[in-house]
């Protein structure tokens, strides 16, 4: 397919040059935000940056540059994201102690919620304002994306890095 073809196709919204797009232009869409963002973070941009694209296809013009309208959306989004990261979370600090058997705080809660903060902190700013935002904020992977401005998939996949290199983390200081 041409890029002309590809071009007109993508603006009137084919999936297939969707696809097309994302499979020649995502190396250098990563490429640029590796520049920009942290590189824990280039996946969950690239996956907004995309899915910006298909909800604005309809705004292309399909005479100009695709990787320059690309790019284009690609900084917006980094942008985004970083101001997105200086937005306060939920302190560890107001959760309560988890109870014990009784209903009672247990001195075992006050020494894991401590390791618990402490792994917390190792996390990614994405990944732990996902799992703050969620298990302390009580909200829902769909009011997170609504809070946050960010697709539902990018909240789902942040929360599940997180979660993961949250169990490595508790896992290596418990061992």
């Amino acid at each position: 397919m041409t890029a002309e073809t590809l071009n007109v196709r993508l603006a009137a919204g084919d999936d297939a040059a969707f696809a097309e797009c994302l499979r020649t232009h995502s190396a250098l869409i990563g490429a640029y935000l590796r520049r920009l963002v942290p590189p824990y973070d280039v996946e969950d941009v690239r996956q907004v940056v995309f899915a910006e694209v298909w909800r604005s296809r309809h705004r292309f013009d399909p005479t100009r540059s695709l990787p320059a309208w690309l790019l284009g959306i690609a900084r917006n989004r980094a942008v985004d994201h970083l101001r997105v990261r200086t937005l306060p979370t939920v302190p560890l600090e107001a959760v309560a102690d988890p109870p014990g058997a009784d209903g009672r705080a247990t001195d075992d809660g006050v020494a894991d919620r401590d390791q618990l903060r402490r792994a917390l902190a190792e996390l990614p700013a994405p990944q732990r304002q996902a799992i703050e935002l969620a298990y302390y904020g009580e909200l829902t992977q769909r009011e997170i994306a609504e809070f946050l401005g960010v697709p539902l998939g990018t909240v789902k996949a942040r929360t599940s890095r997180g979660l993961r290199r949250l169990s490595n983390v508790l896992a290596a200081t418990s061992a």
